[in-house]
C-alpha cells in the first residue's frame, strides 16, 4: 500500500511540474510579445521625435534665412490651416517654393520630391529627416503612391507640384497648360481634399542681387478653397472633376493676386535662366554707371578676370584636394608593374577599332547576352535601358550598363536624331542633365543620359559616385574608358536598328574623354561637343594637380612614364586620329582650367585639323560652359 501511494504521489508531482512548465512557457511568450511591442513602439516614438525635431530645426533655419531676404504676402492663409489630412498642390516656378510655402503653413508638410535629389547621400539623409519622400518625375512609382496615400489617410499634409517640374510662360498651369493627373488620383484614392496654392515672386531669388541683406524680395502666396474628392462620383468622373476644378482654382488665384496686389509683368513668373541673365545684364550696366569708365580702360576687365581666375582656381583646388584624398584609399601592390606590363603588351597588338569592339558574350540559350534592347519600352517619353555590359569588372554593380532615354515623342521618335549626354567625373546629380535632355526634346532631338562606368546606378557599395573611375590602378581606368566607349557603340547600333541615323555627343570632363575616344571609332556623328575634356593622358597623370596621389603610387610601384605611354594610341585622344569629320568637333575650354588646361585643348584642336575651339571664362568646374556650348551649337546649325 505504501508503495502504491508513493507512486501516485510521484505521478501527481510530475503532473504538477508539467503544468507549471506550460504556464511558465506561456508567461515567457507573453513577456516576449510585450517586450517586442515596447521595443517597436519605442522605435516608432524615437523616429517620430527625430523627424519632428529635424523638421522644426529646418523650419527655424529657413525662417532665419528667408526672413532676411524676403517679404512674404499671403492671401487666404486660413484655408491652409484646416485640420485633417489634405493634399497641397502648388504651381512651381523655382527651387525655393517648398521652403517658402512651408513657412506660411502652420502644419508640417511632407513634400513629394524628385528622386534625383535623394541620390547624393547627405542630401538624401536630410530630405528623409524632414519626411520628404522621393518621386520619379516621368513615371508612376507604386511605392511613392502608397507612401503618399498612407500619410494622407493618417491625417498628414502631403505637398506636391502637379506640373511635374519648374514651369513658366505657356508651359505653366497659370497660363492654361494642362495638369498631370497624379494629384486628382491621389486625392480621390486617399479620400482627402486638395488645397490649391499659387506662389509668385520666388523665381526672383535666382538673381544674386536679391540675396543682399535687407533687400527683402517680395513673395506672394495665395491659398484657395479646398476642393472635395467627390466620393459620390465614379472614379473616372471624380478625377476629371477634381482636375478641372484644380486648374480653375489656379487660374482664379493667379488672377486674384494680379488684381489685388497690382503686379507688374516683371513680378510674373520667368525662367531661372532669364532671371540669372537679367541679373548679369543689370550688373554690367551698374558697373559702367558706377565706375564711369568705358572699354578704353582695361582696369575693370582685368579686375573681373582676376576675380574669376581666383574663384575658379579656388574651386578647382578644393575639388582636386578631395579627389587626391579619395585616392589614398587605392594603393598599388608589389605586382602592379608586372600586371601593367602584361596589359600593355596585350593591347599593343590591337587597333582602336578592335580595342573598342564589344566581345561576343553568349548566354545559355545561345544568343547574345550583352546588347541593349529598345523593343518593348513603355509609351512614356522617358525610358530606362539596362543591359549586361560586355566588359565585365570585379564589381557587379558596374557590370550593368544603364541609359535614360528621353524621347521627343513616345510613338514618333525613331527617325529623330539622338544626342548622348556624357557627364563629368563624380558628377553630384543628374538633375541638370535631365533638364538639358528636355531642352533637346523641344529642339526635336532624342536625348540619352548615359550612366558612365562607376557612376550613379553603377556605383559599388561602399564607394563614392565615380570614385573607382579614376584611381592609381591604371588598368581599371583604361578598362572603364573601354567599357564606356563599347557600351555607347552598342547603344548606337541598337538605335540604328530603329531608324536613328544621326547622333550627337555633348560631353563634359571625364565624359568628354570618352566622347573624344568615341569620335576615333565612329564616323556618323553630326556633332561632337567636348567641354573641358581630358585629351592628353600624359599631362593628366604626370602634371595634373588632381593626380598627385596617382603619381605617388605609380612611382612607388616603379611604373615609369614610358610604360604608361605605350597605351596612349588607344586611350589618349591627343595621340589618336578622329574617324568622324573633324569639322563636326567643337572643343570647349575654360580659360582658367588647371585640370584640363587651355593649351592642351588648343593642341588637340590644331591636330584634329578643321575642328573648332571655344573659350569660356571659367575653370574646370562651372555651369557657364554648358550654356555657351549650346548657344554655339545653335549658331553652327548643329541643332
Amino acid at each position: 500500500m505504501n508503495t502504491s501511494s508513493d507512486e501516485c504521489r510521484m505521478s501527481n508531482d510530475d503532473g504538477m511540474t508539467k503544468s507549471e512548465s506550460r504556464n511558465a512557457s506561456a508567461g515567457l511568450r507573453h513577456l516576449n510579445i510585450r517586450i517586442s511591442f515596447v521595443i517597436r513602439h519605442s522605435c516608432v516614438v524615437i523616429a517620430s521625435a527625430f523627424h519632428s525635431c529635424a523638421y522644426h530645426v529646418g523650419w527655424l533655419w529657413t525662417r532665419l534665412l528667408f526672413g532676411c531676404i524676403a517679404r512674404i504676402h499671403v492671401l487666404g492663409r486660413e484655408n491652409a490651416n484646416c485640420s485633417g489630412g489634405f493634399l497641397l498642390a502648388a504651381n512651381h516656378i523655382s527651387h525655393f517654393d517648398p521652403f517658402l510655402i512651408s513657412l506660411v503653413v502652420r502644419r508640417k508638410i511632407d513634400w513629394m520630391t524628385m528622386a534625383e535629389f535623394f541620390r547624393p547621400r547627405a542630401l538624401g539623409f536630410l530630405l528623409r529627416a524632414i519626411d520628404a519622400f522621393p518621386a520619379e518625375r516621368d513615371r508612376a512609382d507604386r511605392k511613392t503612391i502608397r507612401t503618399a496615400i498612407d500619410r494622407l489617410k493618417n491625417g498628414r499634409v502631403v505637398g506636391l507640384f502637379p506640373e511635374g517640374g519648374i514651369r513658366d510662360g505657356v508651359r505653366s498651369v497659370l497660363e492654361g497648360a494642362p495638369l498631370r493627373p497624379g494629384a486628382a488620383t491621389l486625392a480621390h484614392i486617399a479620400g482627402v481634399p486638395i488645397q490649391p496654392c499659387v506662389i509668385l515672386g520666388s523665381d526672383r531669388l535666382y538673381s544674386a542681387k536679391q540675396w543682399l541683406p535687407l533687400r527683402r524680395t517680395p513673395i506672394w502666396i495665395a491659398f484657395g478653397t479646398p476642393i472635395s474628392h467627390f466620393p459620390e462620383l465614379q472614379r473616372s468622373e471624380a478625377r476629371e472633376r477634381i482636375g478641372s476644378q484644380l486648374a480653375a482654382a489656379f487660374n482664379n488665384l493667379y488672377a486674384e493676386l494680379r488684381r489685388e496686389l497690382q503686379l507688374t509683368p516683371d513680378d510674373l513668373p520667368h525662367s531661372p535662366r532669364e532671371r540669372m541673365k537679367h541679373c548679369r545684364a543689370s550688373s554690367r550696366r551698374g558697373d559702367l554707371a558706377v565706375t564711369g569708365i568705358s572699354n578704353r580702360s582695361g582696369w575693370h576687365a582685368n579686375s573681373e578676370n582676376a576675380l574669376r581666375r581666383f574663384a575658379s582656381g579656388t574651386v578647382d583646388s578644393l575639388l582636386c584636394a578631395s579627389i587626391n584624398f579619395l585616392h589614398r584609399r587605392h594603393r598599388l601592390n608589389g605586382s602592379s608593374r608586372e600586371q601593367m606590363e602584361r596589359y600593355v603588351v596585350m593591347c599593343e597588338a590591337l587597333s582602336p577599332h578592335q580595342y573598342y569592339s564589344a566581345p561576343n558574350v553568349i548566354a545559355r540559350n545561345g544568343e547574345s547576352d550583352s546588347e541593349p534592347t529598345v523593343d518593348g519600352i513603355r509609351d512614356s517619353r522617358m525610358a530606362t535601358l539596362s543591359w549586361r555590359s560586355p566588359i565585365q569588372t570585379a564589381f557587379a554593380a558596374n557590370n550593368v550598363a544603364c541609359v535614360e532615354l528621353f524621347r521627343t515623342d513616345a510613338r514618333k521618335w525613331e527617325r529623330m536624331p539622338t544626342v548622348f549626354l556624357l557627364h563629368a567625373l563624380m558628377s553630384t546629380s543628374s538633375t541638370g542633365y535631365h533638364r538639358w535632355a528636355e531642352s533637346f526634346n523641344e529642339l526635336g532631338w532624342n536625348a540619352c543620359f548615359v550612366h558612365l562606368p562607376y557612376h550613379f546606378s553603377r556605383v559599388p557599395a561602399g564607394y563614392w559616385n565615380g570614385e573607382l573611375a579614376i584611381t592609381p590602378n591604371l588598368i581599371r581606368n583604361a578598362e572603364a574608358l573601354r567599357q564606356g566607349v563599347v557600351e555607347l557603340r552598342q547603344l548606337m547600333n541598337a538605335l540604328r536598328e530603329h531608324g536613328c541615323r544621326e547622333f550627337g555627343v555633348l560631353a563634359t570632363s571625364y565624359g568628354g574623354w570618352i566622347g573624344a575616344l568615341l569620335a576615333t571609332v565612329e564616323s556618323d556623328l553630326r556633332f561632337v561637343a567636348l567641354m573641358a575634356p581630358i585629351v592628353n593622358v600624359d599631362h593628366a597623370i604626370w602634371q595634373s594637380p588632381a593626380a598627385r596621389r596617382i603619381r605617388h603610387e605609380l612611382i612607388r610601384a616603379n611604373i615609369e612614364p614610358s610604360l604608361v605611354a605605350r597605351h596612349f594610341p588607344l586611350s589618349s585622344p591627343l595621340h589618336c586620329v578622329p574617324r568622324c569629320d573633324p569639322a563636326r568637333v567643337l572643343f570647349v575650354t575654360g580659360e582658367f582650367d588647371s585640370i584640363a588646361p587651355a593649351e592642351q585643348i588648343a593642341a588637340i584642336q590644331r591636330k584634329w585639323h578643321g575642328s573648332e575651339l571655344l573659350r569660356v571664362r571659367q575653370g574646370h568646374f562651372g555651369h557657364r560652359m554648358m550654356r555657351e556650348t549650346i548657344t554655339r551649337l545653335k549658331a553652327r546649325g548643329d541643332l
